[in-house]
């Protein structure tokens, strides 16, 4: 059960448990009214399950689960949320709660500009009348992503064209003062020329003109991905689970 000296009774007191992380900084931007929980140095946080996952947290995992397992209890936790957890194995929900889906990512960060790459001049921002070539790229090329045209959490669209052909597109998800890389992908027929490292870095050097800091999201399983954005000065790293209760 949560008790009264665990509760974080609104953004700024969770933050300022974390420490102004930038994942909790991002999580948080923009999203209605919150509360928080802590416990032995582990820090979660609930949303309406409508904006987002419905709760998040930072730092060990055991009391982390502990809050999860005592929010279950109580029904703040319920079948079908989606929770952004510390890194885990699965194993260690045995017995505790019951997981539909478990995934492995890592949430990089950067505050330093990106070295400049061959074609990052012919990133540009798209418009309402690149959303048909957006919508087929997006299918063609990444159809299990979850940025799609349209999609209310995307701030903006960028892309490179090659003549009159979209190739390669990405999202800005950014919230609150952090901007966030989503949904990037390069047509199949142009991949291995660099497309993909011209594109993050012109898209991380426009947005942090607006913010301090940008982030982006990796499964672990993307050795590649993570890779080259490490070369591009992601080098921050958060390692999380998401799980979606059963």
């Amino acid at each position: 059960m949560i008790i009264d000296d665990q509760v974080l009774r609104d953004r700024s007191a969770i933050l300022g448990a974390v420490a102004h992380h930038p994942f909790a900084r991002h999580a948080l931007g923009g999203r209605p009214p919150v509360r928080g929980y802590r416990r032995d140095g582990a820090v979660l946080w609930l949303v309406p399950p409508e904006h987002g996952p419905a709760g998040c947290a930072i730092g060990p995992v055991e009391p982390a689960l502990e809050i999860c397992v005592a929010l279950t209890a109580d029904g703040a936790l319920r079948p079908g949320h989606r929770l952004h957890l510390p890194r885990h194995d699965r194993a260690l929900l045995a017995d505790r709660l019951a997981v539909a889906d478990h995934s492995d990512w890592d949430f990089h960060w950067t505050d330093t500009s990106p070295p400049a790459q061959p074609d990052e001049r012919q990133v540009v921002r798209l418009t309402d009348a690149d959303q048909p070539a957006l919508a087929a790229l997006v299918e063609q090329s990444f159809p299990s992503s979850t940025s799609r045209p349209g999609d209310p959490r995307v701030v903006d669209w960028y892309g490179i064209r090659i003549g009159d052909r979209l190739v390669a597109c990405g999202a800005d998800r950014g919230q609150g003062d952090i901007g966030f890389l989503a949904g990037l992908t390069v047509a199949p027929d142009h991949r291995g020329r660099g497309l993909g490292a011209s594109l993050t870095a012109g898209m991380t050097r426009a947005l942090l003109t607006r913010h301090d800091t940008v982030g982006l999201g990796v499964y672990t399983h993307n050795v590649g991905a993570a890779r080259l954005y490490r070369r591009l000065g992601f080098t921050n790293t958060l390692p999380l689970s998401s799980i979606r209760l059963a």
